[in-house]
């Protein structure tokens, strides 16, 4: 009790000393975090074999020079000086610079070796065995000369002796590289395109992935409401009744889809890397060390968190639903993507105001957001928090002037 009120007093008093609302963003990705700041990119990414594999990249910046103080300072771009647009342009950006991201996180929890023990684990059972038992069975699986016929990347890599040590070492560590290595048995389908595609093909399926992801996005959120409502005969002669009705039934879909998705173990896992993200840009912005200990005590809930931008998206097309002159269902959904860019910078604005101030007014325009980070975020380990600090750390500009959001 005492150490968390000192905690609180320390938080308070840096507040005081340097009250920062940092400008930097982020992502929760498979297995990391992406961070992005003024001058500088980073993701950071929990590999099977246990480490951390950071990445980063330069953020083309422009600057000048202040003539009262001869300080340089970052000239945001031509788009991000006209209110409206630059929420459109950022989401955009942001989109992109999210799944070129993910699709790179997806592609370091690939690991040939784990996989292979992964294979060989559920085909022998392992699991069902005893830890000796278990032990012998690798011992002779890792050792047998077949299991590198074949294969001349694996001959090289195979060693030419094995001790008791290094098969031990080599079973503690392949057993912690696949507790959360995600191996699911390829079908003959797939065993025949990855032989005739190689690598071309996880590229093709993420690309359908994403292309069937925008599809089920544009039916559920866009039309299906839509159509629901239209069934509904005393509510669709009234426009302000049909759009309300319309975006409850929206924000439903997506509160339920948002909580169903984060059934799943792997989701999950993404969820508590969300929480880790918002939790590391939370203590810096408290001024604190960025330490395991320190991040672990701030709070998951972000006022600029990309689910509070959606559901302002959602909340926010209610309004504008009410102008919306058609009343048969396909010209509806049209209208409404045509309005989309103008709802998306109306929302960013809002979210932009809500970061960068704390009243009554922000705290009630942020709070439908805040609830709904409760099923989107969830509380990170350790291990997570250091993916995010480690995300963080090279997005902290030299000059903190030049991150004020």
């Amino acid at each position: 009790m005492a150490e968390h009120e000192q905690l609180q007093a320390e938080q308070m008093a840096a507040k005081t000393e340097y009250a920062h609302k940092s400008k930097i963003g982020g992502q929760a990705l498979i297995e990391g975090v992406m961070m992005k700041g003024a001058f500088r990119g980073a993701m950071a990414c929990r590999l099977p074999n246990g480490e951390i594999d950071l990445e980063t990249w330069e953020i083309s910046s422009d600057m000048a020079t202040d003539p009262k103080t001869g300080k340089q300072h970052v000239v945001p771009k031509w788009y991000n000086r006209i209110p409206l647009l630059r929420g459109c342009v950022n989401f955009v950006l942001s989109m992109t610079d999210g799944y070129r991201c993910m699709m790179k996180a997806a592609e370091k929890q690939y690991d040939e070796e784990v996989d292979d023990f992964c294979k060989w684990k559920k085909h022998e059972n392992i699991d069902k065995l005893q830890e000796e038992e278990a032990f012998e069975k690798f011992s002779a699986w890792l050792t047998d000369p077949a299991k590198h016929s074949g294969d001349k990347k694996k001959e090289e890599a195979a060693p030419q002796e094995w001790t008791e040590e290094s098969i031990r070492s080599r079973w503690e560590y392949l057993k912690k590289a696949s507790e959360h290595y995600d191996y699911e048995e390829p079908s003959k389908l797939e065993a025949w395109l990855d032989e005739k595609l190689g690598d071309t093909l996880f590229n093709i399926v993420m690309v359908i992935s994403m292309v069937l992801g925008i599809g089920i996005a544009f039916g559920m959120f866009l039309y299906l409401p839509r159509w629901i409502v239209s069934l509904i005969k005393p509510v669709t002669d009234n426009a302000i009744i049909k759009s309300v009705a319309e975006g409850v039934v929206k924000i439903a879909l997506f509160v339920a889809y948002m909580w169903v998705t984060g059934l799943g173990k792997s989701i999950r896992r993404t969820y508590e890397y969300h929480g880790a993200e918002h939790k590391t840009i939370a203590c810096f912005e408290a001024a604190l060390p960025l330490t395991v200990e320190n991040v672990k005590k701030q709070t998951r809930f972000h006022p600029r968190c990309g689910t509070s931008f959606i559901f302002l998206v959602l909340l926010i097309g209610i309004f504008f639903g009410c102008f919306n002159p058609y009343k048969e269902v396909v010209p509806r959904v049209l209208f409404s993507l045509v309005m989309l860019p103008l709802v998306m910078g109306v929302s960013y604005e809002c979210i932009r105001i809500a970061g960068r101030h704390d009243n009554a007014f922000t705290r009630i325009l942020s709070a439908p957001g805040l609830w709904l980070q409760r099923i989107t975020t969830k509380e990170p380990d350790d291990s997570q928090i250091e993916c995010a600090i480690a995300a963080m750390k090279p997005c902290i500009p030299e000059n903190l002037e030049d991150d004020i959001w």
